[in-house]
């Protein structure tokens, strides 16, 4: 029943703000669907909050919820649109209007990214994402696989790129359904056969751009899985710049576009080509600077004396030798003049003191006759023969009388 009321008679406020919780309360727990417009986490609070707003009308509604029931809906992001199972209530102390939030999920396109985003953190968990597994590309293959849809504008970019940077390009295409449920299957089996060729030095996946819904294949488990076990590099080109399925993180190479695809795995021809030509004018230029320096060197040594003229430091040899042997043997004769006037000192002072020197003078030397020197009268006897020596030869004589001198007593 309506309340009644005048202005003479007006209902309590109370009354009317019970009136209305009741109500809004007897609509029950109803599952809405919107689009997070604002979601604000308090870390360490129990109650979170998060505002739901109509996608096609300007309508949004506050609501409450748990962090238990935000992290059971897994990574929700503003923008994101969602299911949220709600119960109406009406606060009776603010008369405000507010919904509390038991269960909430991922709608639509939303749920989608949230099972993919569950699988890529899966796959990173197990490494199959790992920047140090990824493998180098060749510089020049001698193969390049490509899987693609057949007569599809993807393959054709790759093939026209690929012949027009580099056309001696040897292409082993595998066609395959690029989208819908058994795409994954096809583009896996694919991958397996080139990477058991013999020649295949590379593999690249290409297709065009489209839905989350159309590049869902290349983010399936079984593929990524395939494209880890590989051996060969695998360039992923799937999209536009702006998608990134799982095969692109778990793919060695990441290419923009088919188009890019092509650029990465041939060099150009062309650019190859003028980058040989430099270098080659490069390697020649080096080579005329090294040698106008060697010739620089030599035209500096061919300007010293001793290259002008090799003589010049013979005959500057020859005269130093000159020198030092005028030098040396004046040094000798010097030295040689003055030990031949030692020697005559010498020999003057030995003469001067030989026996010789006292029989130039008149005296004899008096010997016995065995050779003894006689030096006192006392050593012959009368009737004793001795020898005179004088300076041109010897007198033998007989003693006849010995006479002592007497000396005086002191």
């Amino acid at each position: 029943m309506p309340l009644q009321s005048s202005p003479e008679s007006p209902q309590p406020l109370r009354v009317v703000v019970a009136a209305l919780k009741d109500y809004v309360e007897r609509t029950g727990a109803i599952w809405v669907e919107g689009q997070i417009i604002q979601l604000t986490r308090r870390a360490g609070a129990s109650t979170q909050f998060l505002t739901l707003r109509d996608k096609l009308a300007e309508v949004s509604v506050k609501i409450s919820t748990t962090a238990a029931v935000l992290d059971a809906a897994g990574p929700l992001v503003e923008g994101q649109l969602v299911s949220a199972w709600v119960h109406p209530t009406l606060w009776s102390k603010s008369g405000s209007l507010t919904f509390e939030c038991r269960d909430i999920r991922p709608s639509g396109e939303g749920r989608l990214l949230a099972h993919l985003e569950q699988t890529k953190r899966r796959l990173q968990a197990e490494g199959l994402f790992a920047p140090e597994r990824k493998r180098p590309l060749p510089f020049l293959p001698r193969a390049i696989g490509l899987v693609t849809g057949e007569n599809s504008a993807a393959e054709r970019d790759v093939v026209e790129n690929v012949r027009r940077r580099w056309p001696a390009a040897r292409l082993e295409i595998r066609y395959a359904l690029m989208q819908g449920p058994n795409a994954a299957t096809q583009v896996a089996d694919a991958v397996g056969v080139l990477d058991r060729h013999a020649e295949v030095d590379v593999i690249i996946v290409a297709r065009g751009g489209g839905s989350i819904e159309d590049l869902l294949p290349f983010s399936d488990e079984g593929l990524a899985r395939a494209v880890f076990a590989a051996r060969t590099p695998v360039v992923s080109a799937i999209g536009h710049e702006s998608d990134t399925p799982i095969l692109d993180l778990v793919a060695d190479v990441r290419a923009s576009t088919p188009t890019d695809a092509a650029k990465r795995v041939v060099p150009d021809a062309a650019g190859e080509a003028e980058r040989v030509t430099q270098a080659r004018a490069r390697i020649r230029q080096a080579i005329v600077s090294r040698l106008a320096t060697e010739q620089r060197h030599l035209d500096e040594l061919r300007t010293r004396p001793v290259l002008r003229d090799p003589s010049a430091t013979i005959d500057l040899a020859s005269e130093r030798l000159r020198d030092l042997t005028g030098r040396l043997s004046r040094a000798v004769g010097v030295r040689l003049e003055s030990e031949r006037t030692d020697l005559q000192h010498t020999l003057a002072r030995i003469r001067a003191l030989s026996p010789q020197a006292t029989l130039q003078r008149g005296y004899a030397i008096l010997t016995t006759a065995d050779g003894a020197t006689i030096t006192s009268v006392h050593a012959v006897e009368p009737d004793e023969t001795i020898v005179a020596r004088l300076l041109d030869g010897e007198i033998a004589a007989a003693v006849i009388d010995v006479e002592p001198t007497e000396t005086e007593e002191p």
